[in-house]
Parts: C-alpha cells; structure tokens; sequence
C-alpha cells in the first residue's frame, strides 16, 4: 500500500529526474532514491546521458551501505533488456532491494511490464503509484513516441497584443524582450529538434540553436544542440546559412525530386512525399521519430504553424506575448483559412500563464493531445 512517505519519495525522484532533461534524451528522464523502512534517504541516482548508466544503477553505485532491507523509489519501470547498458532489474534482484515502487510502466514494448514481471519473481514487493501524471509529464515525448511512433509537437511563437508577429514588411526583430528571448534557449535546450520552414530561413537566417552555457543550464556535460530541421520543398536553402554553419547537426526536408545545387552531403538531405499542403509534415514527423527524438519545437512562419494545428500533429503552444501593438497589415501567428462557424475553431487548454520580463508566455495543449 502506498502511503504518504511513499508519495514523499516519489515526489523526490521526480524532481531529481528533472536534472536529465537537457541530456538524457532519446532515452526517457528517470530519477532514483533507495530509502530505509523510516524514509532515510541511502543513496540515489539520476539518468544523466543515453549510453551511460541508468537512474537505479547510479543510485546503487553511490550507495555505500546493504541494501537488503531497502525500497527503491523509481521514476519509470526499470529496464528488463539489454540495449544500451544491461538490464537495470538484474542488478536491483542482486543488490537485494525488498521493495520497489515505480510511478509508471514503460511504454516501451522492450520493457512494458517486463521489468515488474521479473523483480516480483524474484520476490521483490513491487508497487506501482496511483497517479502517474507527474511522471508522465515528465516523459511526454518519449510516451508519445513509443505508443504513437510520433515525436511531442511543441509550437513557439511571439507576437504583439494585436496578434502581429512581423510588420507588414516582414521586420519582427524583436517584438519581445531580451528576458523572453532568453527564456526560449532554456525551451530549445529541452527539445530534440527545432523546426522550421525556408520562408523563415531566407527571411531571417536564424541560427536555431541554443546559446547557454553548462552553467545556466545546470548541467556537468556540454550542451547538447538540438538537430535542427529545415523544411525546405525546393531546396533553396543556402550553404552560408546560419543554421547550417552553426555548432551542431542539421537535416534539409525536401521534396522527393529536389535538385542538390548547394552540395550539401547526401545524409542531410532527406526526400519527403509531398501532401496537399506541401511537404508531408506527418511522413517527416514520423521519420524524426524513427530517429529516435522525442520532441520537436517548431519555430516558422505562419502557414507552416498552420499546417501543424490543422492536421493535428501539434501537441503544445507556447505564445511569449508583448506588451505592444504593432497596428494593421502585420503578420499573425498562423494562417489557418476562415472559419465559418464558431464550432470549427481551434480550442487550446492554458497549463501556464506567468511574466517573462515584460512579456507574458502563455503555455497551452491543443485539444488533440
């Protein structure tokens, strides 16, 4: 039975998970904490790099005492195969633990219940927590790749009062502040890749990186770039661009008969159906997943946010509003057609409203999610 100092410890490992999110990905975020009968924290552990040890072995691995008569607070169900690293399930069976509490299965059809299957039969007390949703929080991506094959979809977007997002002659820097402008490094950095369209690229020659050092993100290991995607039907991107010279890797997205004028290397150049919208956003998804990210932020002009709201692939919107008008004739955040009764329109659930400098960010889940 669960109780309160269970519930304790869990909230612990969750936030102890929370120091892999800039580096553990494609691999899931996981905290651990092994404690004594009285809640007497032993020893614990977080998944820091894919490729590294896992949560539950470096909660072992820094636990100087026996664990005979320990439980063990984990974040996500321990491992049960051989990827990577061994199997986390073996090691908590020969270190002895009496007791694991788990605050979700994992969706991973290599685990998904095969750990807790073989820690039981060993004679472990397993329990699983009640309310997995913090836990799951944590994970979104990596959940929705492994049960939908499709990366998390997060759309970022600025704009002014009046819905602007550039003047009527495409100048739009910057409509937010230096503080809001900051804070979307820390976004890009939680992110496996960053999206956008070649209207933006020939427009605005973004870097699409993130510029924070180890120190402001927290972190021991160096900053990890998000791949970043340009979507580009015709390929027209150019080979001086920013984001193409920028530390970091980059894939082009283009059209299956697009002709590589700018030399770029064949293994950053990728073929994509097109739709009646263009480039096939589902087809691209799907294949980013494939290779393994968990979430994309897409940072594009209007139509190309369209497209994602309108077929149903964005999951997230986060909106950094100023405290400006910009007027008539400005460009908005997406370009989705008229709407011709209220009951088409597009609903979102705000998660979290707060001030970022003199900006307010405004986070929301489409309804799709």
């Amino acid at each position: 039975m669960i109780s309160p100092q269970d519930q304790a410890l869990m909230a612990q490992a969750l936030r102890l998970a929370e120091q892999g999110r800039y580096s553990a990905s494609p691999n899931p975020i996981v905290g651990c904490i092994i404690a004594d009968a009285a809640g007497q924290v032993l020893s614990q552990g977080y998944h820091q790099l894919a490729g590294e040890a896992h949560a539950e072995i470096n909660a072992l691995n820094n636990a100087s005492i026996d664990l005979r008569a320990a439980t063990v607070y984990v974040t996500l169900e321990p491992c049960a195969h051989h990827g990577r690293t061994g199997p986390c399930t073996q090691a908590l069976i020969t270190a002895g633990v009496a007791r694991v509490v788990i605050a979700m299965q994992d969706p991973n059809p290599l685990v998904a219940g095969r750990g807790i299957e073989q820690l039981r039969a060993a004679g472990i007390h397993v329990e699983l927590m009640p309310n997995s949703s913090a836990a799951e929080q944590l994970n979104r991506g990596f959940i929705k790749r492994m049960s939908r094959g499709l990366p998390w979809l997060t759309i970022k977007t600025a704009a002014s009062l009046d819905g602007g997002t550039a003047l009527h002659n495409g100048q739009s820097k910057w409509i937010t502040s230096e503080a809001a402008r900051l804070d979307v490094h820390y976004l890009r950095a939680q992110h496996d890749a960053l999206m956008t369209g070649i209207g933006t690229v020939l427009a605005d020659d973004p870097q699409l990186n993130v510029r924070l050092s180890k120190a402001q993100l927290k972190i021991d290991t160096d900053v990890v770039q998000p791949l970043r995607v340009v979507l580009d039907s015709q390929l027209q991107t150019p080979s001086t661009a920013k984001l193409i010279k920028a530390k970091g890797d980059y894939l082009i997205y283009t059209a299956e008969n697009g002709v590589n004028a700018n030399g770029f290397q064949a293994d950053h150049v990728i073929p994509a159906p097109v739709d009646a919208s263009g480039l096939s956003l589902p087809w691209i998804l799907r294949d980013l997943a494939a290779r393994e990210l968990n979430s994309v932020m897409l940072e594009a002009g209007p139509k190309l946010v369209a497209s994602a709201i309108a077929s149903g692939l964005a999951d997230e919107l986060v909106l950094y509003l100023a405290p400006t008008l910009l007027g008539q004739g400005t460009h908005g955040i997406t370009a989705l057609g008229p709407l011709d009764t209220l009951a088409q329109k597009q609903d979102l659930t705000i998660t979290d409203s707060r001030s970022v400098g003199n900006d307010l960010r405004i986070t929301a889940l489409l309804n799709n999610t």
